[in-house]
C-alpha cells in the first residue's frame, strides 16, 4: 500500500493505564489496560470519574499501546514513565493516594 495516496482523518484516541505498586512486589510498572477509540474513551472515563492522574503524550502512549495487558513496561519507555511517576508520587503527597496512571494521546 502507498501511504503517500492515503488520506488523512482525525486522529484515534489511544489510551494507555499503567500501574506501579513497588510495595506489593512489582519490579516495574506495567500495563493494565490499552485501547483504541471508544475503549480508550471508557479508560479516559475510568481514570477522571476515579481521579487518576492522565497526561497527554503522544509518542509514549504510541510506545506503550504495543505493549501487551499485564506486561512490564519496555526500557525505551522508562525514562519517561519513571518522570510521570515522580510527578505522580509528588502530587499525591498533596492529595492523597493513587496507584494507577493513565497515558492518553491522539486527538
Amino acid at each position: 500500500m502507498d501511504h503517500s495516496q492515503t488520506t488523512k482523518g482525525p486522529k484515534q484516541e489511544i489510551a494507555v493505564a499503567l500501574s506501579y505498586k513497588p510495595d506489593q512486589g512489582d519490579g516495574a510498572p506495567k500495563v493494565v489496560a490499552s485501547g483504541r477509540g471508544s475503549v480508550a474513551r471508557e479508560i479516559l472515563d475510568r481514570a477522571f470519574a476515579n481521579g487518576v492522574k492522565v497526561r497527554e503524550d503522544a509518542d509514549l502512549v504510541e510506545l506503550l499501546a504495543a505493549v501487551d495487558v499485564d506486561s512490564v513496561i519496555p526500557l525505551e519507555a522508562f525514562m519517561a514513565v519513571a518522570e510521570i511517576l515522580a510527578y505522580v508520587y509528588q502530587a499525591n503527597q498533596q492529595a492523597g493516594p493513587a496507584s494507577s496512571f493513565t497515558q492518553s494521546g491522539g486527538s
